[in-house]
């Protein structure tokens, strides 16, 4: 009998949880080859201080079954990077924990980052002799991890998305003078979420009028003529843009203000853009501008939680343990689309190497009218995505969600 282990990392989603839940739910239904299951509080950087908790005794039947609607990290998250050099003395420490714990089976739930983490303690359980299976369950709203179709947390992100600017633009129409309405979205350099707003529109011409993802360089005179052409046919107008868009230099338009900031694993930290461009807009067309950043309620919001992606984050939890104690280690769980006419997809396992530090991004041909629009393909490809609305536990009127005291 060996023990379990699950961590959760970087950025929260609206169905990190989801994917927990079916970590736990599966080792429960795998009690004579699973002992406890421990949850890791703030991934590998809280696990290295002895900071874990026993998950059969913390929740009861009623907070597992709320841990599928409740947002943010239940275990709390980590941007935490472990050395390259798998020789540091941070490995052997880790290790050692794991085996005094008897931990036969590792799992990370996260992005690209997390996949990393997921690389480098596999590559070292390896060459040590370690036999720990190791396991990345993929999470990540921006959907730019290599080899799935698609990562749980997207879809209900690109629901949130649609539905706001859907909201915005609405109320942005109510007045006869014109306007324009910049909503800054997630998104450093894999634009998907912001092309997500395409699913807000109900006929052709609709808000959002313009969509600019990091894909294509972002040109701040051709960004005046395409609103002052939209201003011919439309006298209110959203424009989505992806907090990541830069110019041909590569510079991030938010760093037109000033100096981004750089986060733990080195990622510039953006924000800012559509401030930016509200006072460009303002100084040269004389018009009414506001500038929305949609900000943390895009990641994890539960009342925009698509069924979909939370089932399909559970399944990839679930899927995670069966293909640990099937004797795999070093993978990542896949999510492969159904070539048949309707939507399903299967889960695959993938070399966690080839998909950590590398990006997926919105393919070009799904960029159209010199990048200030999406195609109808990304349409059939993300709709299926934010299908259904998960019933919401409530107690007195609020969400009951699941927490640790």
């Amino acid at each position: 009998m060996k023990n379990l282990i699950v961590g959760q990392s970087g950025g929260p989603t609206a169905v990190i949880n989801s994917s927990l839940f079916g970590v736990i739910k599966e080792g429960m239904n795998q009690k004579e080859r699973i002992d406890h299951i421990y949850g890791m509080i703030n991934g590998i950087e809280g696990f290295l201080k002895d900071r874990y908790i026993d998950l059969e005794e913390e929740l009861t039947s009623e907070q597992l079954q709320c841990l599928r609607t409740t947002p943010g990290a239940f275990l709390g998250s980590c941007r935490y990077k472990l050395p390259e050099d798998l020789s540091d003395p941070v490995y052997p420490k880790l290790f050692k924990k794991f085996n005094a714990l008897n931990i036969g089976y590792f799992f990370y739930i996260g992005g690209n980052d997390s996949m990393d983490t997921v690389s480098k303690l596999s590559r070292y359980a390896a060459s040590h002799r370690e036999s720990v299976r190791i396991i990345g369950i993929p999470k990540t709203i921006d959907n730019d991890l290599v080899m799935t179709d698609h990562t749980p947390g997207f879809g209900s992100a690109a629901k949130y998305v649609a539905s706001s600017v859907a909201e915005i633009g609405i109320d942005a129409s109510v007045y006869e003078a014109k306007s324009v309405t910049i909503i800054e979205i997630m998104g450093r350099h894999a634009g998907w979420l912001t092309a997500a707003s395409v699913l807000a529109r109900k006929f052709k011409g609709d808000n959002p009028v313009l969509i600019y993802l990091p894909e294509v360089p972002f040109e701040m005179d051709h960004f005046l003529h395409d609103l002052e052409e939209a201003f011919k046919t439309k006298n209110n107008l959203v424009v989505c843009v992806s907090e990541g868009i830069h110019d041909k230099d590569g510079t991030f338009i938010c760093e037109y203000s000033g100096e981004a900031g750089v986060d733990t694993f080195g990622h510039k930290m953006l924000t800012g853009c559509g401030k930016y461009l509200e006072n460009y807009v303002k100084n040269h067309l004389k018009v009414k501008v506001r500038s929305v950043e949609l900000n943390v309620n895009q990641r994890c919001s539960t009342f925009t939680q698509s069924l979909t992606d939370a089932r399909e984050a559970s399944i990839a939890g679930s899927s995670a343990v069966t293909a640990a104690l099937d004797g795999n280690t070093g993978k990542m769980v896949s999510f492969v689309r159904d070539k048949e006419p309707g939507y399903d997809i299967s889960c695959e396992l993938v070399d966690v190497n080839e998909v950590c530090n590398k990006e997926k991004t919105v393919p070009l041909e799904w960029i159209t009218k010199d990048g200030t629009d999406i195609a109808d393909d990304f349409i059939t490809y993300a709709r299926p995505l934010i299908q259904g609305n998960p019933a919401i536990p409530m107690k007195n009127g609020l969400p009951n969600y699941a927490y640790r005291k």
